[in-house]
């Protein structure tokens, strides 16, 4: 009954935000809650919010002074450069421009935080797309992807775990699966390629008058974007009428370049500050969250020491921290009444008990393609501390090794990186101005398709 209620709660919950019935705060919040009345455990739905709520407590802290930082480093313009060379690379060609949100997600992802990945994305190329008028879904479902990709990276978290989960050596996991994981990313950039083929067929080559930079500083600060403009369009796509073409290399350059926030004289000190606080989240000497409100304080303490500059500049980001952290607190209702009611647990041993016995030889293919559904619908936790060693021990009856079952587990990170459960893709869809909804009907199909990739990959190859 638990096993039926959980898929049936998932699924509802996966239908109403696509059909935009609710939006994804009152789904995660009313949809769970309901659900735990219908499982007759209604009496505790207090305990079961309480701990996903203090599970998920210093996540919405970290993204909350996250965005702050981040936000801060926009407006006084440490990544302009970053923006002016992938602006110089685009020249406003949509093809040109899904390519590079592609490759700049995979780059940034380096860092191993998804938060960080997106923040930093979507503000150097928010911009383009909203000029341009491009598929915004195209941007967040690309970046997604590339950063699900990455994240199988040894400190990013899922290798990390199945390491523990299996007593393993992460890099006996991640090293071999080098191969399949880059016939990943190739897949993304391919499709990047497909995509913003589709988007230069739709729109055509695009040119800005440089004048279109200048916009009010509200809407530059907050994702690095201006107000809307008039394009010029060239190509098959439009033609006639607009302003004239500027010169192809600086006709647009996203970031006002005038804005009253930009804090040159402190750039280097910004940037150092940046790589330091990212060396010591990759070296883990603090927790993140503390990491980024230590961060958060410095940045606008140095760069706006004046008490009024700095409200202004918190207020400048106080949507996207809200919008950010009520999703996180949110989720921590759905997670809070999946495992409080035993409900996850239920599906994975319902999952796990009708693998057929023919599969058992071919466990580590099966929990590849487990993974995929299973780390969408569940937090890396559960699955990884949950699950996995579950699938291992499956796999062991049948002369499986247990390594080739821990890395088979990690090619369901390209969708799990637009699960619900996750709370930096609230990040990504929030500073996008995507609906959640919108973002999950767009990338589902292409993220299901990118991890059977890397699985076939690891098959032909002879990692799995």
């Amino acid at each position: 009954m638990l096993t039926i209620l959980g898929f049936a709660m998932i699924a509802t919950f996966l239908v109403l935000i696509m059909l935009k019935k609710m939006s994804p705060i009152a789904a995660l919040v009313l949809i769970p809650a309901l659900f735990c009345v219908f499982v007759g455990k209604g009496a505790h739905l207090g305990d079961y919010v309480i701990d996903g709520v203090t599970g998920l407590a210093p996540t919405a802290a970290m993204l909350m002074f996250a965005i702050v930082y981040f936000g801060v480093m926009i407006d006084v313009g440490l990544f302009d450069p970053i923006v002016r060379g992938i602006l110089r690379f685009c020249r406003a060609d949509p093809l040109r421009i899904v390519v590079g949100t592609a490759v700049l997600a995979a780059i940034v992802s380096l860092d191993g935080d998804g938060s960080t990945t997106f923040m930093i994305t979507v503000s150097a190329m928010y911009p383009l797309y909203k000029r341009l008028k491009m598929s915004l879904v195209v941007m967040t479902g690309v970046a997604a992807m590339a950063n699900g990709v990455m994240n199988t990276l040894p400190w990013g978290g899922p290798t990390a775990r199945a390491a523990t989960a299996l007593k393993l050596d992460a890099s006996d996991i991640f090293v071999p699966m080098i191969p399949a994981l880059a016939t990943g990313l190739l897949f993304v950039l391919v499709l990047a390629y497909v995509l913003g083929r589709r988007e230069r067929k739709r729109l055509g080559v695009l040119t800005l008058d440089e004048a279109l930079v200048e916009a009010p500083e509200t809407q530059t600060v907050l994702v690095g974007a201006g107000s809307s403009g008039t394009a010029k369009r060239t190509g098959d796509a439009g033609s006639g009428g607009g302003l004239p073409e500027a010169p192809e290399d600086e006709g647009f350059q996203g970031l006002d370049p005038g804005r009253a926030t930009l804090r040159p004289k402190l750039y280097w000190f910004n940037a150092l500050l940046t790589v330091a606080l990212l060396t010591a989240m990759i070296m883990e000497w603090l927790p993140i969250p503390v990491l980024f409100l230590l961060g958060a304080a410095l940045a606008l303490t140095v760069n706006f020491p004046n008490m009024p500059d700095q409200k202004a500049r918190i207020a400048a980001h106080a949507e996207n921290v809200l919008n950010v952290s009520g999703m996180v607190f949110a989720a921590a209702v759905f997670t809070g009444v999946l495992q409080g009611t035993g409900m996850v647990d239920h599906m994975a041993e319902w999952l796990v008990r009708n693998i057929p016995d023919g599969m058992g030889p071919h466990m580590a293919l099966v929990t590849g393609v487990l993974s995929i559904p299973l780390t969408y619908f569940m937090s890396n936790d559960g699955f990884y501390f949950g699950i996995l060693p579950v699938l291992a021990e499956a796999g062991q009856a049948h002369g499986v090794s247990t390594v080739e079952i821990a890395r088979a587990s990690i090619v369901g990170q390209p969708l799990h990186m637009s699960s619900p459960l996750v709370p930096a893709v609230y990040v990504l869809v929030g500073m996008a101005k995507v609906e959640f909804g919108d973002h999950t009907r767009f990338v589902v199909k292409w993220a299901v398709l990118t991890s059977l990739v890397v699985l076939g990959a690891g098959v032909v190859f002879g990692i799995l």
